[in-house]
């Protein structure tokens, strides 16, 4: 399960080694177990009777989320939150895909309760004894803050006609990271040849987050190939520097590169160029809806800057009649720890700021969670809000009418968007991962940047060591082994049993002579009758 820590407080798993008995949901009593459910069965109130009384938890994950049906999916979003709202949980607990050993595993200790409940009480202690038992452990290293935490923001430009000596200057910004109950995890399954144990390697990220954040980047490099194309040529060149942003740690209360990135910038003469902006977008879970949602901590001006965008983007909504529209204000509660919209970071700095979404509230289970995978997204609604929103950014930046730009030579690419959410989504993307040094996404990210725009820059973000703002720890995965064994009940009645073998055979070898005796006895009786009537 997820662990770090958030502005000095504790969030996630705190404990990691395991050697319980699997029990099931309904099987468990005491923290001597380890309860083995299926996420389709278990509830807030299981999770929160587990979490106070049992000594561990394995959530086994189906297969395919696609197979979940609605009912399903919505219990797993209200569960995940649960969990993650939970800022600390004693015990380990760990997530597993869904695997033909797992599965028996659990269906065999469910119904050995159930057959329990269904027979007379000497059936059931019968049962008790001869049944199989699993024991799991599970023994990683005791986990450890991370030492060499980098975070980091990629940052590129396409420099704008200069008019009277002066540019302004729009910042297209996302965050890239994903975010989910589960950081890192997959399975693999092997045995030990005698069937005796069953061996789990979780390994495989389960935090995709293809809509929340892989839709806003994916939109993000789609604008950057367009408008590098128009800027490459001076006659097609814009008015307005674009500054394209691409920040981690989004997920972590954008800890990473919007928070710092903004000090660093505003407060040396480098930031002169985000100092003017005109105002700084952006982009969050573009492809759950069709309605598009710009949400602000303070509504923009009439004739401002981002009020004409949010004209444009109304204008341009007009050719797609699936879409709409609309502005949500929410104003920025400094008391919470927890900042709604990554906008609001540049807003606390007094620059105009908003983001757009799908989603109409900041607290949607969407944007975290692992059922956020490249099969929810709908492609087709994707690439419409693609367009909608590069029309409308556009027309600003031309000053022309919505649809003039992009049309027959040059528009939204759908194999674009496409290649872009494919690969988002099938690479690890939580904070804790993205975190290591030379992650290949954020090397594909920089090689994207490095081929389009200019004076392209990695910054990174590393927690003060003193007092961080946030940490990561170094285990997020680890090697689970099944054993198949007999219950304790049986350990003590076999034990009993040798006990009593052994006294019977202490008493017969000790008492020997005795036996020896009356065994002659008894014999030289019957032969004294066979004597007798041999004479008679």
């Amino acid at each position: 399960m997820q662990h770090f820590d958030l502005q000095g407080s504790a969030h996630g798993c705190r404990s990691a080694s395991v050697n319980l008995e699997a029990r099931s949901l309904l099987g468990w009593s005491t923290s001597r177990h380890c309860v083995v459910a299926k996420i389709q069965d278990l509830t807030i109130d299981h999770f929160r009777n587990i979490k106070a009384r049992a000594g561990a938890l394995l959530v086994i994950l189906p297969e395919n989320f696609s197979e979940l049906s609605s009912d399903d999916k919505q219990q797993l979003l209200v569960l995940e939150d649960a969990m993650l709202a939970t800022q600390e949980i004693m015990i380990p607990v760990y997530f597993s895909l869904w695997t033909p050993e797992l599965s028996s595993i659990v269906t065999e200790v469910t119904e050995t309760v159930g057959d329990d409940k269904s027979k007379s009480a000497t059936e059931a202690m019968i049962n008790s004894i001869a049944a199989n038992g699993y024991q799991i452990v599970v023994n990683p290293r005791s986990p450890n803050p991370k030492t060499d935490i980098k975070l980091s923001t990629l940052q590129g430009v396409l420099v704008g006609q200069s008019h009277d000596g002066k540019t302004q200057t729009i910042a297209i910004v996302a965050h890239y990271d994903s975010f989910g109950v589960a950081p890192d995890l997959s399975f693999g399954a092997d045995s030990n040849g005698s069937g005796v144990a069953i061996l789990l390697e979780l390994v495989q990220d389960l935090s995709f987050g293809a809509d929340s954040n892989g839709s806003g980047v994916a939109i993000l490099l789609e604008l950057v190939r367009l408008f590098s194309t128009l800027y490459s040529d001076s006659k097609t060149r814009g008015k307005y520097n674009i500054v394209f942003l691409l920040t981690g740690g989004g997920k972590l209360n954008y800890q990473g590169r919007s928070k710092k990135w903004l000090e660093d910038q505003l407060d040396t003469l480098d930031g002169a160029i985000i100092q003017e902006a005109s105002y700084v977008m952006c982009l969050d879970t573009l492809a759950a809806g069709d309605s598009l949602y710009m949400h602000v901590s303070k509504p923009p001006k009439d004739g401002a800057p981002a009020n004409l965008f949010f004209k444009a983007l109304k204008i341009s909504s007009d050719g797609y009649p699936s879409v709409t529209v609309d502005g949500v204000h929410k104003k920025i509660n400094l008391a919470d720890d927890i900042l709604a919209w990554e906008h609001e970071r540049f807003s606390i700095r007094r620059l105009s700021a908003f983001t757009l979404s799908t989603l109409k509230s900041h607290k949607d289970s969407l944007r975290g969670t692992i059922l956020d995978t490249r099969e929810s997204v709908n492609l087709d609604r994707l690439v419409q809000n693609t367009q909608v929103i590069a029309e409308a950014l556009a027309s600003q930046i031309y000053n022309v009418s919505a649809g003039e730009v992009f049309g027959k030579s040059l528009k939204v690419e759908k194999s674009s968007l496409e290649a872009w959410i494919d690969y988002l989504s099938s690479q690890p993307r939580a904070a804790q991962i993205l975190c290591q040094k030379d992650n290949p996404v954020v090397a594909f990210l920089r090689e994207t940047f490095t081929k389009y725009l200019r004076d392209v820059k990695v910054s990174y973000t590393v927690p003060d060591k003193r007092d961080p703002d946030f940490m990561f720890y170094d285990v997020t995965k680890s090697v689970m082994n099944v054993y198949s064994v007999k219950p304790a009940v049986f350990d003590l009645v076999l034990t009993v049993a040798i006990i009593m073998y052994l006294v019977i055979v202490y008493f017969f070898i000790h008492k020997f002579p005795y036996l020896y005796v009356a065994a002659c006895n008894l014999t030289s009786g019957k032969k004294k009758e066979v004597y007798q009537k041999k004479v008679n």
